[in-house]
């Protein structure tokens, strides 16, 4: 639909944020490769820059089709496993692996790591047309090194319109089978935004959609406080998608939840993209960043209602101290305990923690079977989480 130019103020103001304050480059939609979904004008500098030597043995080895091979295998991996698997592990081409990303340590980033972060390119590409079918256009686009990662629907109520129009947009325009919206294959988060309000997915399905609140609260209701600098929404772009927040997001929280189950003798399963919602990321972040500063031996009490994701939170919390480090770079603490009375949420803390982290020996689930030498066990040698 055509674009108010009431509505493209507000698109041009969340743009001027992002490039001037976010630490995004601005894109230009004619270079995004709709067959790949990507921009590779951005992908493949980034790969020569931070893996030399790794593109030089793919160009020696097979000369003029280089760039072609490894996008087609990158394609190919991020199809087959998620995006959000290969930014964060990388994907293998002629034997070689190569990563698509680079993500700040827990702990003191030594100069190459650094140099690596760095160079990450963190894009903003507005009214992308991204169809191989059709010319329809998405609002906003954000992109790390070419890869699509999140889409925004920009709406202004001067133009008649609000956040429930872009929750609709995505609802009823929006193809879950373009590649760009294909879940978990690309983009991993949609959010639906206006001056007041914003909304996010990381499914699209139709009518099906279901989108979570991405507001700060008001006081004691739902929604977000009035900004006396500007619109009440600005905290979306100003810090969550700021880049070091994002990155951060993709590093640390984002999160592919897998739960099986067995109905007439079949395994089902069903995949859940989590995205965090602002008040986990912001209580995790205050939590993490006030322990960092003032270290162990504080109690902390935390509201949460009913539905709140309260299992993820304590899952994130729990990994994101497990390897918190002070500022001399020591680790704080040698194991962090998560205990809880109630049978129900003890079985779903433990599964939640232990999907988020599937490396031998960071987790060790202790319950009423387990004997007590066991936990003694698991303090004595320090397994980070408990």
């Amino acid at each position: 639909m055509p674009v108010d130019h009431r509505e493209k103020a507000f698109e041009e103001e969340i743009e001027y944020s992002l490039l001037n304050d976010g630490g995004y480059i601005k894109a230009d939609p004619a270079n995004f490769d709709r067959e790949h979904c990507l921009d590779s004008t951005v992908l493949i500098p980034f790969i020569k820059e931070t893996q030399p030597k790794e593109w030089q043995y793919l160009e020696s080895s097979i000369k003029a089709n280089a760039e072609t091979v490894l996008l087609d295998d990158l394609c190919k991996t991020m199809n087959s496993q998620g995006s959000l698997n290969v930014l964060r592990h990388g994907f293998k081409c002629y034997g070689k692996l190569f990563r698509v990303a680079y993500f700040a340590p827990a702990s003191g980033m030594n100069p190459d790591l650094k140099k690596a972060y760095d160079a990450n390119r963190l894009n903003v590409t507005r009214q992308l047309h991204y169809s191989t079918t059709g010319e329809q256009s998405i609002d906003l686009l954000l992109s790390l090194n070419g890869i699509p990662i999140a889409t925004a629907e920009l709406k202004n109520p001067m133009s008649g319109q609000n956040v429930d129009n872009a929750r609709y947009q995505y609802m009823h325009d929006r193809d879950p089978r373009e590649k760009i919206f294909e879940f978990k294959k690309r983009t991993l988060v949609h959010f639906a935004v206006d001056p007041d309000l914003a909304y996010m997915t990381t499914q699209l399905k139709g009518e099906s959609t279901y989108f979570l609140p991405f507001n700060k609260g008001n006081g004691t209701g739902a929604g977000n406080p009035e900004n006396p600098e500007g619109y009440k929404t600005s905290y979306l772009w100003e810090q969550i998608w700021q880049r070091d927040s994002f990155l951060d997001i993709l590093a640390r929280f984002l999160h592919l939840e897998t739960i099986e189950r067995t109905i007439g003798g079949k395994i089902i399963r069903r995949e859940t993209m989590i995205f965090p919602r602002y008040h986990q990321l912001d209580s995790v972040r205050k939590l993490e960043a006030h322990t960092q500063a003032d270290g162990p031996g504080t109690n902390y009490l935390i509201q949460h209602s009913a539905g709140s994701g309260k299992s993820n939170s304590i899952g994130w919390l729990s990994h994101r101290l497990a390897s918190l480090h002070d500022q001399q770079d020591e680790k704080i603490f040698d194991s962090v305990v998560v205990i809880t009375d109630r049978l129900v949420l003890d079985r779903q803390l433990q599964d939640t923690i232990y999907q988020f982290e599937h490396k031998q020996g960071v987790v060790e689930k202790i319950d009423e079977q387990t004997k007590s030498t066991q936990l003694a066990n698991a303090l004595q040698k320090g397994v980070p989480i408990i």
